[in-house]
């Protein structure tokens, strides 16, 4: 009976946030409804699996779902957990409650997701289908479970956590040749290659047999893992002191440093992970043709242009996009209560807000610097200028987004949309790797203005994009405004 209550609560705990369930419906829609035809199409121009590539996005939906809220599950129940073990509650017991409610959370990731691929296009072979996306849930829940545990800091984990799923999904044997060597080593790679019905193309077990293997592998470390976290709880305080404005300014700004600078993984990842996505797509994209819409000198034209020569240059902006809201979204909840107690000991509000956006500022820029010295390595934009300035405002309204998303929607969904909404626009909507120019829908969605900028930079020897950057500029001041408001709204008593 202790175990049914604590299962219970804790899937209460996950189903309280209304927006978890919201996001529970809407990433599989993104993936399985949204984004799966150009996902097959763009598994084509990379090489990858020529079956039923849309079939994985199921999987690759309830992975993603699975494997974020259990990241949250272990790293947001240390102390309680340690709490519940002291006041005497078999530790078994507490492990048991904890990943069944894992696993149930997990299960029904799956069944969202399998429930919208059959809307869609019917289950194809269900078999394959629905086994292979419940492994899919089960493998990401023992990462969040490794992650959550050895990363319980929010920024760290969930960069951490969305850096593996997208090795995984975007350089696993479905998007790109199954036959590489180094890809067989994600998580997900046999259980990919058996649900298209692909040959390992390697001697020794088949692809089904290394798929059960993980999953069983999984549900071992997934155990132990909670085992573990049940004895850990963490502990730390900053105090801050308010002064003038400008001494506040400062000391706001040298105060969030000295937080952030707790986190040096954190600031790691800022640099290896656009890295990683940029080397990569250069190293794995075969050469081919792809048009590519243009504007030069005032004309509109299609050119032809060779994808393995445009792709690490065009994946800067979804690397940069992607980091910059994940960073606005937890300096944004971190600082929440912080605040509200400088609100109320005197702090100027302008003050606190300028804080925050310089802060956030300055994550986007070091992911954007990086990013910039990977892409010299391997791609040399018309115009360097140009194609900065782009880079730039790609991460500014992305900061800001994530600075929006973080408190209205929560850590969990809002850590969900952070990744979903930059992952929608630049890498789908935006992409020339995915259609030759924006879907007419993506032109009123934030990313347009910057990634057209982008491009022109990119791929021209003139600027003509002056429409687009004014676009780039409004959304920027959109979203001052809009975080502006809300901020003055959350720390007003």
């Amino acid at each position: 009976m202790t175990v049914l209550l604590l299962v219970r609560r804790f899937v209460d705990d996950y189903r309280r946030n209304g927006t978890n369930l919201l996001v529970l419906m809407l990433v599989p829609v993104v993936f399985v409804l949204v984004a799966a035809d150009r996902l097959a199409d763009a598994a084509r121009l990379l090489g990858g699996a020529d079956q039923d590539v849309v079939s994985v996005t199921a999987g690759w939906a309830a992975g993603f779902l699975a494997g974020v809220a259990m990241y949250f599950q272990v790293s947001s129940a240390r102390a309680a957990d340690r709490r519940l073990v002291l006041a005497g509650l078999p530790r078994r017991q507490l492990v048991t409650a904890r990943f069944t409610a894992s696993m149930m959370l997990g299960l029904l990731a799956a069944a969202v997701a399998l429930l919208t691929l059959s809307a869609r296009d019917g289950l194809g072979s269900p078999t394959r289908v629905i086994t292979g996306t419940i492994m899919f849930a089960v493998i990401y829940l023992a990462i969040g479970a490794i992650v959550g545990a050895t990363m319980p800091n929010p920024p760290n984990g969930t960069v951490v956590l969305m850096f593996v799923w997208i090795i995984d999904v975007f350089f696993g044997p479905t998007m790109t040749p199954s036959d590489l060597v180094a890809t067989r080593v994600l998580p997900t790679h046999f259980v990919s290659l058996w649900m298209v019905d692909v040959p390992t193309g390697h001697g020794g077990p088949g692809a089904l047999t290394w798929a059960v293997t993980w999953t069983a592998g999984a549900v071992v470390v997934a155990i132990l893992v909670v085992a573990k976290v049940c004895s850990v709880a963490h502990r730390t305080s900053v105090a801050r002191n308010p002064g003038s404005r400008w001494t506040q300014l400062r000391t706001e700004l040298r105060m969030g440093w000295h937080d952030w600078r707790r986190t040096p993984t954190l600031w790691a990842l800022l640099v290896v992970v656009p890295a990683v996505f940029i080397w990569m797509s250069d190293v794995s994209t075969p050469s081919g043709r792809t048009p590519v819409t243009l504007r030069e000198h005032g004309r509109t034209f299609t050119e032809i242009v060779d994808p393995a020569h445009i792709h690490a240059g065009t994946m800067a902006p979804i690397a940069v996009g992607s980091l910059a809201a994940l960073a606005g979204t937890f300096i944004a909840l971190d600082a929440q209560a912080a605040d509200r107690r400088l609100a109320l000991a005197g702090q100027r509000q302008g003050v606190i807000l300028a804080a925050r956006m310089g802060m956030v500022m300055l994550t986007g820029l070091l992911a954007s610097l990086a990013s910039l010295v990977v892409v010299a390595t391997v791609f040399t934009p018309h115009q360097w200028d140009v194609y900065i300035l782009g880079i730039l405002l790609v991460s500014a309204s992305y900061g800001l987004i994530g600075v929006v998303v973080g408190p209205v929607f929560g850590r969990v969904s809002g850590t969900f949309l952070a990744f979903v909404i930059p992952f929608l626009d630049l890498g789908i909507g935006q992409s020339p790797m995915v259609q030759g120019e924006p879907a007419g829908w993506a032109r009123f969605l934030p990313g347009y203005g910057s990634v057209r900028v982008v491009i022109d930079g990119a791929l021209t020897s003139g600027f003509d994009e002056a429409g687009s950057l004014v676009v780039a500029l409004a959304w920027v001041a959109l979203f001052v405004v809009v975080a502006g408001l809300y901020f003055r709204r959350t720390v007003t008593v």
